[in-house]
C-alpha cells in the first residue's frame, strides 16, 4: 500500500512517514508543497492513500520554529486545497501528540487493509 503524506507542518509529516515506514508501508511525505503534484505524484506512483496533516497558524509556528504569516500559510493552504479535497484521511494536529497522529493513521490503515 502506497501512503502519500502532505500538509503545512513538516515535522508532523516526516514524523508520520518514519512511523508508519517502521510499521511496513511504503508511506511518502511531500517535503517541499509545491511538489505535491506532480512531483511527489510521480515518485509515488498514485499512491493507494492520501493523507493530509492540518495545523492552524500558531501550531505551525510552534513546531516549525520560525515565525509563519498568515497570509504565507494560508498560500500553502491554498495549493493542498485539491489535496485536502481528496485526501483518504484527514487529521487536524493541533491538539494531538506524534503518537495519537501515528495511532489514528494505523488505524484508518488497518480499517481499510480489512475491507
Amino acid at each position: 500500500m502506497r501512503i502519500l503524506i502532505v500538509g503545512p507542518c513538516a515535522s508532523g509529516k516526516t514524523t508520520l512517514e518514519r512511523g508508519l515506514c517502521q510499521m511496513g508501508y511504503d508511506a511518502h511525505s511531500a517535503a517541499q508543497e509545491h511538489s505535491y503534484v506532480p512531483t511527489m505524484w510521480c515518485r509515488v506512483h498514485k499512491p493507494d492513500v492520501l493523507i493530509y496533516l492540518d495545523a492552524n497558524l500558531a501550531t505551525v509556528r510552534e513546531r516549525s520554529g520560525s515565525h509563519w504569516e498568515p497570509r504565507e500559510l494560508e498560500r500553502l493552504k491554498d495549493r493542498l486545497s485539491h489535496a485536502r479535497a481528496h485526501c483518504d484521511l484527514y487529521v487536524c494536529t493541533d491538539d494531538l501528540t506524534e503518537e495519537e497522529v501515528l495511532e489514528s493513521a494505523w488505524r484508518f490503515l488497518e480499517e481499510r487493509r480489512s475491507i
